[in-house]
């Protein structure tokens, strides 16, 4: 029996889609009448996504840096599926320190994760949308905002907004809408360790307008809207989700670890 909802009928890739803002995604997709195929390195975070949602998801694991994974998992889901009209590029990582001690090989691993992947996931999702669709990026409040100690988180999210424009001005005319959502902090396995810190939790909330929390389903929300055809005339964004906080400034990292420390936790990442 056909599933009723905003994306009743459609098909969606998420990466990243085994926990965090991917997982919540991927929930929120299923209830709304998609399938989907959740991409993600962690098998057993693909076993449970598939325990959970039954046949309306295929897992599939792989490394969204890997032209090969990415390419598998789209056509995983125009097998299983049938079609694909939604793809959620959200896979990321981050990594804390300073520039004069950065080590090259982990800076450019952001760089593979963060911004070749989602280029990767727009360039197979787009090759297999002959109907039009929606590709959504997950980029971050540090596309706009910048920290000490996070270059290349930082030089990752804001190369990824600029992709988003570039792609919603090659894809346009296939009727393939790009935009990105950018989360402030919102609590995943990823941003867990930063509660730990002391004092660090209390700078972001300090620098944010709204003294709300934002939760992966909050992001997933938004995610959705941008999936549906409730957003058919928007391209090219940035949706900021982020509490206001691109406003003020974002947590002075090095006074509370010191411009050399590496503090548990990174970014603002799934």
């Amino acid at each position: 029996m056909a599933r009723e909802g905003r994306l009743a009928g459609k098909v969606a890739v998420v990466t990243g889609g085994a926990s965090g803002i991917g997982l919540a995604t991927v929930r929120r997709f299923v209830a709304e009448g998609a399938n989907v195929a959740v991409g993600d390195l962690a098998e057993e975070g693909l076993k449970a996504v598939e325990a959970e949602l039954g046949d309306a998801v295929v897992g599939v694991r792989g490394d969204v840096s890997r032209e090969d994974d990415i390419e598998a998992l789209v056509g995983a889901a125009v097998d299983r599926f049938g079609r694909l009209d939604i793809a959620f590029a959200n896979a990321g990582i981050g990594s804390i320190g300073s520039i004069v001690d950065i080590d090259p090989k982990e800076w450019m691993r952001v760089i593979e994760v963060d911004l070749l992947g989602p280029l990767l996931t727009m360039k197979h999702a787009a090759r297999r949308m002959p109907d039009g669709g929606s590709i959504i990026a997950t980029a971050s409040l540090n596309a706009v905002q910048p920290s000490a100690l996070m270059s290349a988180y930082c030089s990752a999210k804001a190369g990824l907004a600029m992709l988003v424009q570039v792609a919603a001005l090659e894809l346009g005319a296939a009727r393939i809408r790009v935009n990105a959502v950018g989360p402030g902090l919102v609590k995943t396995p990823l941003t867990e360790p930063m509660a730990m810190v002391p004092g660090l939790i209390d700078e972001f909330d300090a620098n944010a307008p709204m003294a709300t929390s934002t939760s992966s389903d909050d992001v997933a929300s938004l995610v959705t809207f941008l999936a549906s055809d409730e957003s058919t005339s928007i391209s090219g964004t940035l949706q900021l989700i982020d509490r206001g906080a691109h406003t003020q400034r974002y947590p002075d990292l090095v006074s509370l670890f010191g411009a050399t420390t590496t503090p548990p936790g990174a970014g603002t990442g799934r």
